[in-house]
C-alpha cells in the first residue's frame, strides 16, 4: 500500500533471523581444543607404543625371538597409529582452509543489501519495509511493537499466496500517531475464509556495514543486527 502499509507481491523482500549468537564461536575454540588433546594424546601414545616395541627388541632372547606374527602386528599397531595422527593434522588443515574462504566470503558482502529471513528492521524517515511469504490465499492480522515490545500498530490485510510480498509502514500508530525512527517488530499470523491458520513468514533485507572476522563463521552486521552469510537468502545488489 501507499499509505501506513500495504502487500505488493511484484515488489522484492528480504529475508532476516534474529541475532546470531556467539556460541558458534565458542563451539569452534571448543572443536579446536579437543582436537588439539586428542592429537597430543594419541603423540604421547604413539612415542610411547615406539619406546615399547624398540626396549622389546632390544631385550628379547636369541634364543627366542618375538614371533613373527606378532612383530608384524605390532609394526601395524606402529603405523595405524602414524596414519591417525597424519589424518587429524589434515583434518585441522582442511578446517583452517574452510574458514579462510569463509572470511573471503563474508568481505565481498559489504556494501550489498541483503535479504535474511527476520522480523525485526528499522523505520527510517517514517519508512519501513518487511517480507511476507504467505502459503495460501488469507487474511493476514499484522502486529508491529517497538524496541520496548509495546504494540504500536495493528491491522488486516487481505492477501494472495506468494513469496516476496512487501508490506510496507509509514510509522503511523493504529491511534495516527507518528511513531519515531527506530528498531520495530512485526509479528504476521493468517486464516484462511474456513479459519483455518495460514503459514506466514517474514523477511528484511539491509546492507550489510560490516564484517566481524574475529567470530567463526564470520558475522554481517546488517541494520544493526548480526548474521551469518548461511543466513542470507539472497543479495538484492
Amino acid at each position: 500500500m501507499t499509505t501506513t502499509s500495504g502487500v505488493n507481491t511484484s515488489s522484492p523482500v528480504v529475508s532476516g533471523t534474529t541475532a546470531a549468537s556467539n556460541s558458534s564461536s565458542g563451539s569452534s575454540s571448543a572443536a579446536n581444543s579437543a582436537n588439539a588433546l586428542a592429537n597430543q594424546q594419541i603423540a604421547g601414545n604413539f612415542q610411547s607404543f615406539l619406546q615399547l616395541l624398540t626396549t622389546q627388541l632390544q631385550n628379547q632372547n636369541p634364543l627366542s625371538p618375538l614371533d613373527t606374527n606378532q612383530f608384524t602386528q605390532q609394526l601395524v599397531e606402529f603405523a595405524g597409529v602414524q596414519q591417525q595422527i597424519n589424518t587429524n593434522d589434515s583434518l585441522s588443515t582442511l578446517v583452517s582452509l574452510q574458514q579462510t574462504a569463509q572470511s573471503s566470503q563474508a568481505l565481498e558482502f559489504v556494501g550489498k543489501t541483503a535479504v535474511v529471513k527476520g522480523s525485526t528492521t528499522s523505520l527510517t524517515k517514517s519508512q519501513a519495509a518487511w517480507g511476507l511469504n504467505i502459503a495460501s490465499a488469507s487474511t493476514v492480522t499484522i502486529n508491529i511493537a517497538n524496541s520496548t515490545g509495546a504494540t504500536v500498530y495493528t491491522s488486516s490485510i487481505a492477501a494472495n499466496a506468494g513469496d516476496n510480498q512487501t508490506f510496507t509502514w509509514n510509522g503511523l500508530g493504529t491511534d495516527g500517531t507518528q511513531q519515531p525512527d527506530g528498531t520495530y517488530t512485526l509479528t504476521a499470523t493468517a486464516k484462511d475464509s474456513a479459519g483455518n491458520s495460514v503459514g506466514v513468514s517474514t523477511e528484511i533485507q539491509g546492507v550489510v556495514s560490516s564484517v566481524d572476522l574475529t567470530q567463526s563463521p564470520p558475522l554481517l552486521s546488517i541494520g544493526g543486527q548480526t548474521f551469518t552469510v548461511n543466513q542470507v537468502r539472497s543479495i538484492v545488489n
